[in-house]
């Protein structure tokens, strides 16, 4: 079984690869584990080797593996409303409907549940119906990032697929392949910071481009200079809130990672300085102080009080 894209959980796929090789599959996954742990990446891989016709599924070449892995095949069916906080049962019932029409054109119908967690428990009640006799045809993937909130008698059902971090050996390369402008140093302390996660390295890498007053916040309060930093303050002080918001948010990013770098783990140039040169103590204050700005903001008070009260207090 071939699992391109999908790195490190080597025992997974070995468990995986003899199921499939002796057709014993479940016709209901429960794919388990954080935000960038990879569950979309392999559900899409499984779903397309349910819907391969050759033998060493997935092949990655066939028309039903092309369809699934463009998004288009008719049988693969995403169950969800994105803009809703929960999974509705009215949502699994219309699932309970078309999973009695036979597939359009492959061996299965494939239906992914991208936030199982979200199911309400008469949603996972109607699908627990369901997945007791399902046809035999059927096969549900459930993705989840927090599986304790399945109700027992629906992960009772499942076959758990448990998702681990990937290792350094294989993140870094995966990581430089995608940006290649990074160095060695960010890269791996995006790894370490993400615990080995790799959508949640590559979400911190894109999104580490750092704002001018960023950069110029790192320099005054590592080195502890109170009038560079009166002076950043004071020049923000006529920025529109959503802005000073933007820059505020990445400072407490920016305190927070230099907090880690003093636990030992490897951050960015700007966040080993801080790390480096202030205390622990002088960084969770700070971390603080920030982060009361923010609901200051928030709350629609005006950029010069809240410039104006940082320079005071930072």
């Amino acid at each position: 079984m071939e699992f391109a894209g999908f790195l490190g959980n080597m025992d997974l796929k070995q468990r995986l690869s003899r199921a499939f090789s002796a057709g014993k599959v479940s016709h209901c996954y429960l794919l388990c584990g954080p935000a960038g742990s990879g569950k979309r990446t392999l559900a899409k891989i499984l779903a397309a080797a349910l819907e391969c016709g050759e033998t060493n599924a997935p092949c990655g070449r066939c028309a039903g593996c092309r369809k699934v892995l463009d998004g288009c095949h008719p049988d693969v069916l995403t169950i969800d409303e994105p803009e809703k906080k929960t999974v509705s049962v009215e949502l699994i019932r219309q699932l309970q409907a078309d999973a009695y029409i036979r597939p359009n054109e492959g061996q299965r119908k494939v239906y992914l549940i991208p936030r199982a967690q979200d199911l309400t428990d008469s949603a996972q009640n109607a699908l627990l119906k369901l997945m007791e006799e399902p046809p035999a045809y059927a096969v549900f993937l459930l993705l989840s990032d927090n599986a304790g909130k399945l109700l027992p008698t629906v992960r009772s059902r499942c076959a758990e697929l448990r998702l681990e971090p990937v290792g350094e050996r294989e993140a870094l390369p995966w990581l430089q392949a995608r940006l290649p402008e990074k160095d060695a140093q960010s890269l791996r302390a995006a790894w370490a910071r993400s615990g080995g996660y790799l959508g949640q390295a590559l979400a911190l890498l894109q999104g580490e481009l750092q704002l001018p007053q960023t950069v110029q916040f790192a320099q005054a309060y590592a080195g502890g200079d109170r009038y560079g930093l009166t002076l950043l303050l004071c020049s923000m002080e006529k920025l529109p809130r959503d802005k000073l918001l933007e820059v505020l948010t990445q400072w407490k990013q920016l305190v927070a990672d230099a907090l880690l770098v003093r636990a030992g783990i490897p951050g960015g140039p700007e966040a080993e300085s801080l790390g480096q040169r202030r205390t622990a103590p002088a960084l969770s204050a700070a971390a603080n102080l920030i982060q009361q700005a923010m609901d200051h903001c928030a709350a629609n008070v005006g950029a010069g009080h809240i410039c104006g009260w940082l320079a005071a207090n930072l």
